[in-house]
Order: structure tokens, then C-alpha cells, then sequence
């Protein structure tokens, strides 16, 4: 959550229900479901999938905001 919060992606929740939030960006990025649960860690192939598949960065650019 915190990756995704940072710029330049700036991703910003815009709804809650239980531990789902959807997330926008004000910086053109695709709308992100993400289930979010306090105190979990994310494994490092998700966050990846997160940043490259969903989000749509290269391996680098993700690579630099981690």
C-alpha cells in the first residue's frame, strides 16, 4: 500500500468495503483493487504483479520505487 501511496504514482483511496479498497491515481495510472489486511506482508511476486501487470510499469521503474 505504502509503494503504491508514493509518487509518482500517488495512488489515493477512493472507497472501502471491509479490507477491499479501490485505489486511483491523479497521474493517469489504472484504478487498483487491493485487499489490504494491517500487519500482513506482501510476498515480493505480488507486489511485482501489482506494479508491472496491473499498474503497468516496467520491471525497472518498479524496481526503483521499492
Amino acid at each position: 500500500m505504502a509503494v503504491l501511496q508514493r509518487q509518482p504514482l500517488a495512488y489515493r483511496v477512493v472507497h472501502t468495503t471491509g479490507s477491499h479498497r479501490k485505489l486511483k491515481s491523479p497521474n493517469g495510472y489504472p484504478d487498483v483493487d487491493f485487499v489490504f489486511h494491517a500487519g500482513d506482508e506482501v510476498p515480493p511476486g505480488l507486489v511485482r504483479q501489482m506494479l508491472v501487470k496491473r499498474v503497468g510499469l516496467s520491471e525497472g521503474e518498479a524496481k526503483d520505487l521499492l
